[in-house]
């Protein structure tokens, strides 16, 4: 117990220090938070009003883009920073009760907490520009977020494990990461994907995750070819993977 609460005060110092460093001291570093996914979701939002891309009918384009774009860049932000938890804090390791997995932990949470917040202003704005609140469940559109983060956290623990032993690690997972954009259904439902493409697109975990925000988000939409349970699966596969060599890395810190 006296192990835990100490991990605990660990990790909420860390994650003070990642929010001071993360967003600085003044409040600019916040709003970019919302500036950057509202960029990236207003330009293709325009795009594809402009070139008449229809989703679901009755369903915003805004929204739809949003519930694409906000738990992918949950997902990709969370695995990159956490991937890079050792090599920018290795300062911090020198004292006894900072572990490399404090440092996963803290980048992790502030991630997915900072995400929810951006997702709770783009739904409250939409509805303001709608007239209603038209959230289906607010369980599984959270759940679905939770998924993408705990799968960027687990991804991003095991590339921060195998990041010590080798620093093309940091430089090869980015590259893998853009393109996976297009391959995560975030900008078209999954039903719209011929079904033999569709097959392929379930095996990437995220794609579910992101399902699950857009059937717990918009009324009516049927995510019917979501499961749960495979990114589960795939997050504890990786976890599994990635703290023991957490634990590896520990040895190795020590001795370097």
């Amino acid at each position: 117990m006296q192990g835990a609460l100490t991990q605990l005060h660990v990790v909420h110092a860390l994650l003070l220090r990642e929010t001071k460093t993360r967003f600085g001291v003044d409040k600019l570093g916040y709003l970019w938070a919302i500036i950057e996914p509202a960029l990236w979701i207003g330009m293709f939002a325009g795009f594809y009003h402009y070139y008449g891309h229809l989703t679901t009918p009755g369903m915003n384009i805004v929204a739809f883009v949003a519930a694409g774009i906000v738990p992918f860049s949950l997902f990709r932000d969370t695995a990159g920073r956490c991937m890079a938890a050792i090599s920018s804090n290795l300062g911090l390791l020198f004292y006894p009760q900072v572990r490399p997995l404090d440092l996963v932990i803290a980048r992790a949470i502030l991630e997915f907490v900072t995400s929810l917040i951006v997702m709770a202003l783009f739904m409250g704005g939409i509805a303001l520009w709608n007239g209603s609140t038209n959230i289906e469940n607010w369980l599984e559109a959270v759940g679905g977020m939770a998924l993408a983060a705990g799968l960027g956290a687990s991804f991003g623990l095991l590339a921060c494990g195998l990041s010590v032993y080798s620093q093309n690690v940091e430089r090869l997972v980015p590259t893998l990461l853009r393109p996976l954009m297009w391959f995560s259904a975030v900008f078209h439902p999954v039903d719209a994907v011929p079904r033999a493409y569709r097959e392929f697109l379930l095996w990437n975990p995220l794609v579910h995750a992101i399902e699950m925000v857009r059937d717990g988000w918009f009324p009516g939409y049927n995510a019917r070819h979501i499961d749960p349970w495979y990114p589960m699966l795939c997050m504890l596969v990786m976890s599994f993977f990635g703290l023991t060599l957490e634990r590896m890395t520990r040895r190795h810190l020590e001795i370097s």
